[in-house]
């Protein structure tokens, strides 16, 4: 079985542990990797291939919606998926690029079928 690879983007230490914990626990699903702001997402993104970006809207150094546009410029392959708590940035993430959104809210079985889902379509 080929595992989807996903990068964990988020500047809060305990929603990044958080994810990994949810994410590690499945057979399907690898981390291979977690940034802590937007610059350090291109650079990741570039090193690690992922097949699908997890991440946050709102970043010091840049934002989300800047740093997917930056990477989807690069990588159109990469599938990007916010989760956020921020419902204001979801026309700008869509136009940058930005697979899906989410709200932090959300369960994990309907954060997991998305990650699936995007993964799919590798």
């Amino acid at each position: 079985m080929q595992k989807i690879r996903v990068l964990i983007v988020d500047d809060n230490a305990a929603v990044r542990d958080g994810l990994y914990a949810i994410l590690g626990a499945h057979a399907d699903i690898e981390v291979v990797g977690n940034a802590v702001d937007g610059l350090d997402a291109i650079a990741k993104a570039s090193n690690l291939h992922p097949d699908v970006i997890l991440r946050d809207a709102q970043m010091p150094e840049m934002n989300g919606v800047e740093a997917t546009r930056r990477i989807k410029e690069r990588l159109p392959e990469i599938k990007v998926l916010f989760l956020t708590v921020h419902a204001n940035y979801i026309e700008e993430a869509l136009a940058a690029g930005a697979d899906g959104y989410m709200m932090k809210d959300c369960g994990r079985e309907e954060l997991l079928r998305a990650i699936r889902k995007l993964g799919q379509i590798r």
